[in-house]
């Protein structure tokens, strides 16, 4: 555990290694439960490796500090959606290998290949990426992707030959290196729909094509978090392992625990104002609540600036080792919660407010409460709300 006291710990996020006094919000991230959900991982599908995946900066946990952990704790590789995700991780010293996979015309493709990062290919991108490795003097190392059903990014299976054709042609030039062959899962989370066996023939379909190519692979990867927790039969040579990364379980009504995974962000603030109301006070905009009685309001100074979701009322904050319910529309800075009638202001103001993570609710309720999913509630948490690292869980670092 940090032997600096909460009270002075950096704001890594800001780039300044100053001692940030005081705070008013923060995003607490536990880096061992990071490196414990990939051992966890790791333990599960060995001998495929865990490929740690850090697109949207981290989840919103901090890419550069979570791809380290990760590291640290056994993945081997690093996963980006954006060229320009990987070469920020490429200049904090990170050499472990990383692909991207997300790209458009405008990508770097020459700084990606430069730096040894490599690349998922669809089809149309595979034109600019050979260009880039003439240009550079480096063969580009690539991975092929087959959409399989999901309908985003990769190649048709009617189109697949054709990559693949246009893929071997380049490699005879020297141009590039066809490494791996990879897909993305669904409805994975939902393990009883059969669309999944369905994409998995077609990977299989895909796999065989490649290899009947003469490519030697190294890699072939589908399986995401949810996958991998119920779909043994996906891992191959490689898992990429995003949600349950951040110790979040991807199955509704299934807590993390289950699977033995952390969470690793704490949500937290400080209670700005409390006071006393009467029957019927309207609550924030629209004035969508008024209380049913007379009660204690307290202000919370977080908002949907800060990355709540707006529409989440009713959402759980804790305060005091007690969970209180949000109360009308969360604002752009704030929200209002209510304490009820019998509490001492003074008990509260000033107090801890912790949105979610140890010592509160889960980030699921939240997810919940604004009709949508944990993946969106943890990357949505605004640059404003500064990351503090710790070892080790809240309880343990004292104040």
């Amino acid at each position: 555990m940090n032997s600096e006291s909460l009270e002075e710990i950096n704001a890594p996020e800001a780039g300044d290694t100053a001692p940030y006094i005081g705070w008013e919000r923060r995003a607490v991230i536990d880096l061992s439960a990071i490196r414990s959900n990939v051992k966890q991982v790791m333990d599960l599908v060995a001998p495929a490796k865990v490929m740690a995946v850090v697109k949207a900066d981290g989840y919103g946990h901090g890419a550069v500090q979570v791809a380290k952990a990760a590291l640290e704790g056994g993945a081997r590789w690093i996963g980006c959606a954006h060229v320009a995700e990987a070469l920020a991780l490429r200049d904090a010293g990170i050499e472990a290998p990383l692909l991207a996979w997300l790209h458009t015309n405008d990508t770097p493709f020459e700084k990606a290949i430069s730096a040894g990062i490599d690349l998922g290919v669809s089809g149309w991108d595979l034109d600019l990426i050979a260009a880039a490795a003439q240009a550079v003097q480096t063969p580009a190392r690539i991975h092929l992707k087959v959409d399989t059903g999901l309908g985003r990014n990769g190649s048709t299976m009617a189109d697949f030959p054709g990559l693949i054709e246009r893929a071997a042609k380049y490699q005879s030039e020297g141009l590039l290196r066809v490494v791996g062959v990879f897909s993305h899962l669904a409805v994975a989370d939902e393990p009883d729909r059969p669309e999944t066996d369905i994409q998995l023939a077609a990977f299989d379909e895909a796999i065989d094509m490649v290899e009947a190519a003469g490519f030697d692979l190294e890699m072939r990867h589908i399986a995401n978090t949810p996958a991998i927790l119920s779909r043994p039969d996906t891992h191959h040579e490689m898992v990429r392992l995003g949600l349950g990364l951040y110790g979040l379980s991807p199955f509704e009504g299934e807590s993390p625990a289950t699977y033995g995974l952390r969470p690793a962000m704490r949500l937290m603030t400080k209670v700005a104002n409390v006071k006393k109301v009467t029957l019927g006070q309207g609550v924030s905009y629209g004035l969508r609540y008024q209380t049913t009685a007379e009660t204690y309001l307290a202000l919370v100074p977080m908002g949907y600036a800060d990355g709540l979701p707006r529409v989440a009322t009713g959402a759980p904050v804790t305060i005091n080792g007690k969970t209180y319910p949000v109360r009308g529309t969360i604002a752009m800075d704030q929200c209002v919660i209510d304490l009820g009638p019998d509490i001492n202001p003074n008990e509260f103001l000033g107090a801890e407010a912790i949105i979610f993570g140890e010592g509160g609710e889960s980030v699921t309720t939240w997810a919940h409460a604004a009709n949508t999913i944990n993946y969106e509630v943890v990357t949505r948490i605004s640059p404003r709300v500064p990351r503090f690292y710790v070892e080790g869980t809240w309880g343990e670092a004292g104040e």
